[in-house]
């Protein structure tokens, strides 16, 4: 996240890295700037594969990838190379079946300059890892998947039942139809439609699944909230819930479902929202859980470190924007516990550059088959469960304090207990649903061996660690 690298510090982009299990925030000076359009993927060992801000894409060098420039085509591309204001104007996922092609979902403002926010299409882009030496290229270029008035970002996606394929929503404008694009290994993308929900006009916000899958919700502080189950079989959607009655501040909200998918978070500017969308009335457990607490970019009075755009991260935390022009992000550190106990820390995160509400839009890339869906017919591809018992990883070992644990992904929650040589519990640990690092400080403990044991429902790993204090090399 950031812009204007060329101004030189506190401008220029933020590195987040979760690959410790912990974020490792950094200054990270490239090219590209970025606004509220963000998209990027990795590869399974978390080696960056390319990157856009909505108006190119770039490869893992930071250049411009081949055949990379000229997405999104359309006057609005010219206005804004410095990033499109899009939340969620970007989305990549692997191809399924595929190791080398990835498709981008993406759109644009296709009624620029006139008043309102609109897209004529919903465009598909595919890059080949392959090509150009293994830096990858664009294959294929700005096909047409949906042509229709549609709603600008708010691509989402979710994993089908079947472990494999994806669900991809767009909405159309000015109405209550939900685009359900499905991917499969056969072919280019098809869509179906379905109508639910609030009418949605010209409208920012952003549209989020639960990590599970089985939920949906769509905010905008114009139109308001719609929660509804999700069947990632069929892909319909149903049993809609909708509240019009959150204040009304116009700006950059969003919402962000809990890693164990049980709490939705609302944030609208000055405050947060969270509902149990378990309940038999999930509107009747909203409650507020933050409120802007008037602190602002420091020396810059007025421009306030808000609550706007927020996004799990792999570290089974809630990360929320705080506004154009500020160098803090706000964080919801236990967001699966109900109530104030969530902790919301407002810009508690301190960045070296200045950002512009960005953050990544990302789907759960983890989910595996439903297999109590008849349509996991494919053997369970994906995560489901975890093994009764698997290998962990730990480094650096020896240590001389903190440590890095790695295991296999797994939707559930989980705990990490350290004990000593005589059985002794001397640390414990929690370890969030999707997780697969977690990065832990022995300092206080004296040095000898140590069995690290991680506990996930019926499942285990365990590790030996020996705590030295001469660090490893």
């Amino acid at each position: 996240m950031g812009y204007s690298n060329w101004g030189g510090l506190p401008f220029g982009e933020t590195k987040i890295d979760f690959k410790s299990g912990s974020p490792v925030v950094s200054y990270y000076p490239i090219d590209m700037d970025f606004r509220h359009t963000h998209a990027n993927i990795s590869d399974t060992a978390g080696n960056l594969l390319f990157y856009t801000n909505g108006y190119y894409i770039a490869d893992a060098t930071h250049d411009t990838m081949q055949n990379g420039s000229g997405i999104n085509p359309g006057a609005y591309a010219n206005f804004v190379p410095d990033g499109f204001l899009i939340p969620q104007g970007a989305l990549i996922i692997p191809k399924p079946g595929s190791s080398n092609l990835f498709y981008m979902f993406h759109n644009t403002l296709d009624n620029h300059p006139t008043p309102g926010t609109y897209s004529l299409s919903l465009y598909l882009t595919i890059v080949d890892m392959n090509l150009n030496g293994g830096k990858g290229a664009v294959w294929m270029k700005n096909y047409i998947v949906i042509s229709d008035s549609l709603n600008t970002g708010k691509i989402t996606a979710c994993k089908h039942a079947n472990g494999r394929d994806w669900w991809v929503i767009s909405h159309k404008l000015n109405t209550n139809k939900y685009y359900k694009v499905l991917v499969t290994p056969y072919g280019l993308p098809t869509f179906t439609s379905q109508n639910i929900g609030l009418q949605r006009y010209q409208d920012a916000g952003q549209a989020k699944f639960s990590p599970d899958g089985t939920r949906f919700a769509y905010y905008h502080y114009f139109n308001g909230l719609d929660i509804m189950d999700f069947d990632r079989c069929t892909g319909m959607f149903s049993n809609v819930i909708t509240d019009t009655s959150l204040p009304y501040i116009q700006g950059n909200v969003g919402c962000e479902f809990s890693p164990n998918s049980s709490l939705l978070y609302v944030c609208n500017i000055l405050k947060v929202y969270q509902y149990d969308v378990t309940a038999a009335n999930p509107l009747s457990t909203r409650m507020e859980v933050a409120v802007w607490d008037s602190f602002s970019q420091p020396a810059i009075p007025g421009l306030g470190a808000y609550l706007c755009i927020p996004q799990l991260a792999p570290d089974g935390k809630i990360y929320i924007t705080t506004g154009n022009g500020t160098t803090y992000l706000g964080r919801i550190n236990n967001p699966d516990v109900p109530g104030p106990a969530c902790n919301v820390a407002q810009h508690s995160v301190l960045l070296p550059t200045y950002s512009f509400n960005t953050l990544p839009n990302h789907p759960n890339y983890f989910l595996g088959a439903d297999t109590a869906s008849a349509c996991d017919s494919l053997g369970g591809v994906g995560i489901g469960e975890p093994p009764v018992y698997a290998a962990m990883a730990a480094w650096p070992n020896p240590t001389a304090g903190v440590v890095t644990f790695q295991f296999a992904v797994a939707r559930q929650q989980g705990t990490l207990h350290v004990y000593d040589v005589w059985g002794q519990l001397v640390l414990q640990a929690y370890v969030a649903p999707w997780s697969q690092y977690l990065q832990v400080d022995l300092a206080h403990l004296p040095p000898g061996i140590y069995v690290a044991r991680m506990q996930r429902g019926s499942a285990h790993a365990v590790a030996k660690i020996i705590r030295t204090d001469v660090p490893a090399r």
